[in-house]
C-alpha cells in the first residue's frame, strides 16, 4: 500500500496543530450565537489529535471497503517465439472479481531482453468484468527470455491509498532472428513486388544445366540447344530450354567474434548476419538447394548440418536463436579446417564478418587460399558505419582532420586489401549493415543464374 497525495496532505495539515499545541497563544473561535471563546493552544491539539484518530480510522476503512489485489487476475497472451528488432503483439487480459469498478493502472516486467511499447496504462475495470490491454515488446538480443511480473496499481475508493503489487507471470519466451522478414518476402513474391524490397528478381533460360521444358526456337538461341527429334515431329525448330540446378550446397559461415558486437541502431552485427543468414537460408532451399550453417569464433560455437526444403528453416532457427558474440577474435583458418571435415562437397561458403583493418583481410585471404577442397568464397564484408561518416566528415577543427584523415587511411588500406582478393579469385561484397539482406540476396541468385556453384 501506497499512502496518496491527498492523504498525506490531510495528516500534515491535521499535524501541525499538534506541533503548535504546547504554545501559550489563544486562539479566538465564534460559536454559533456569537459568543467569543478562547481555546488554548492544548485545546486545539486536543481536537486535532481527535481528528488524525477519525482520519486514521476512515483510512483503514478506505483498505476494508476497497478493492484488494486478489480481486483482480491477470494473464497474459504473448508467443512463445518472438523476433528480434521488430514489433510483437502482446495482451495481458485483466479479470475482475470486486464488486466496485477499479481504475487499474499496469505495467508488463519483460526482462531486460526486451523492450514494450504503450506501457504502462491505466484501465477501468468495471466490476466482474474483463478488459484487455494490447501493447507491443520489442526484443532487443536474442536468446532464451522470462518474462517475469506484471505491476498492478489502483487507488481505492476514497483516495487515500493506492495498491500496488507485484504479481509474479513467468513466461518463458525464445527470441529468434527477424524470421518477419521471411513472411514480407513470400508475400512480396506472390504479388511480383520483390523489387521494393531491393531484389532483382532476374530470369536467365538457357544458363543452367537442368532440363525444364521444350520451348519453339527464337531468335538467338543456340544452335546445339535444338531438340531435333522434336523438330522432326513438329516440324518446326524446337528448343530445349533449360534452368538453373538444384540440390546444390550453401554454407554460411557467421563471424561470432568480438567485432560482431558493434551495432547500428541497437542492433548488433551479429544480429544483422544471422538475419540474412536465415532470410537467404529459406530462398535456397526454395530453390531446391542444401543449406548448413556454421558459427565460429575462437571456437566452434555452432554447426548446424545440411538441411533441405522449406520446412529446414525451422531447423536453422531453433539451433542458432541463441548465439551470442564472443569476447575473443575470430580464428578464420581453424573455422575453415572444420568446415573441411564436415562438407567435402563443393559448395558455396558465405563467408559474413566485419573487420578492422587490412591485415584481418590478409589472413582471410591466405585462409582461403590454403584450402584444398573445391569451395566457392563468397566473403561478405560488413562496413563501419562510424568510420566512414568519420572518413566524409568535413573537419572544422585540426582534431576533426586529425581523425577525418586516420578513417580515409584505414577504409584505404582495406580497399586495397579487397582488391587484391578479387585479383586472387575470391567474390567479395561489401556493404552497410542495413543493405546486408538484399546485396546477399542478389548475389545468390546472380550466382545461380550464371551456374557459377
Amino acid at each position: 500500500m501506497i499512502p496518496s497525495a491527498r492523504l498525506i496532505f490531510l495528516v500534515l495539515l491535521l499535524a501541525t496543530p499538534l506541533l503548535v499545541g504546547g504554545a501559550p497563544d489563544v486562539y479566538p473561535n465564534f460559536l454559533p450565537g456569537g459568543q467569543a471563546v478562547n481555546l488554548s493552544g492544548r485545546s486545539v491539539a486536543d481536537l486535532a489529535l481527535l481528528c488524525n484518530v477519525a482520519l486514521l480510522i476512515v483510512a483503514g476503512v478506505d483498505l476494508l471497503i476497497s478493492g484488494r489485489p486478489d480481486d483482480v487476475e491477470v494473464e497474459r497472451e504473448i508467443s512463445d517465439v518472438l523476433s528480434v528488432g521488430t514489433p510483437n503483439p502482446s495482451k495481458l487480459l485483466l479479470r475482475s472479481r470486486c464488486r466496485l469498478s477499479l481504475e487499474v493502472s499496469v505495467h508488463d516486467d519483460v526482462g531486460s531482453l526486451c523492450e514494450t511499447e504503450r506501457m504502462p496504462q491505466t484501465v477501468t475495470l468495471p466490476p466482474w468484468k474483463e478488459t484487455t490491454v494490447t501493447y507491443t515488446v520489442i526484443p532487443r538480443k536474442r536468446g532464451a527470455a522470462l518474462m517475469q511480473a506484471v505491476h498492478l496499481r489502483f487507488p481505492t475508493l476514497l483516495k487515500l491509498w493506492t495498491r500496488h503489487e507485484v504479481r509474479s507471470l513467468e513466461t518463458p519466451v525464445r527470441i529468434y532472428p527477424d524470421i518477419r522478414a521471411v513472411y514480407r518476402y513470400e508475400l512480396m513474391a506472390s504479388r511480383n513486388r520483390l523489387a521494393e524490397i531491393g531484389v532483382r528478381m532476374t530470369r536467365m533460360p538457357g544458363q543452367g544445366r537442368e532440363f525444364e521444358r521444350l520451348r519453339e526456337y527464337r531468335y538467338g538461341d543456340e544452335i546445339r540447344h535444338v531438340d531435333w527429334k522434336a523438330t522432326a515431329r513438329q516440324r518446326e525448330l524446337i528448343t530445349r530450354e533449360f534452368t538453373v540446378e538444384r540440390n546444390q550446397n550453401v554454407v554460411f559461415m557467421v563471424d561470432c567474434g568480438r567485432f560482431m558486437r558493434n551495432e547500428t541502431d541497437g542492433i548488433s552485427y551479429l544480429d544483422r548476419a544471422l538475419n540474412s543468414a536465415i532470410m537467404l537460408s529459406y530462398i535456397a532451399l526454395g530453390q531446391g538447394d542444401n543449406v548448413s550453417l556454421l558459427a565460429f569464433s575462437n571456437r566452434i560455437e555452432r554447426f548446424v548440418r545440411p538441411v533441405r526444403g522449406k520446412p529446414g528453416i525451422q531447423s536453422i532457427l531453433r539451433s542458432t536463436y541463441d548465439i551470442q558474440a564472443s569476447t575473443a577474435a575470430a580464428d578464420y583458418s581453424m573455422a575453415l579446417e572444420y568446415l573441411g571435415k564436415m562438407q567435402r562437397k563443393r559448395a558455396l561458403v558465405v563467408l559474413i564478418t566485419f573487420v578492422t583493418d587490412e591485415t584481418q583481410l590478409k589472413i582471410i585471404g591466405e585462409s582461403l587460399q590454403l584450402r584444398s577442397i573445391p569451395y566457392l568464397p563468397l566473403c561478405v564484408l560488413l562496413q563501419d558505419v562510424g568510420l566512414r561518416e568519420m572518413a566524409d566528415k568535413i573537419p572544422e577543427t585540426d582534431l576533426d582532420a586529425f581523425h577525418s584523415a586516420a578513417a580515409a587511411q584505414i577504409l584505404t588500406g582495406q580497399s586495397q586489401q579487397v582488391r587484391q582478393l578479387r585479383d586472387n579469385g575470391v567474390m567479395i561484397v561489401e556493404t552497410s549493415p542495413d543493405l546486408l539482406t538484399e546485396r546477399l540476396i542478389n548475389e545468390y541468385l546472380t550466382i545461380k543464374m550464371r551456374n557459377l556453384m
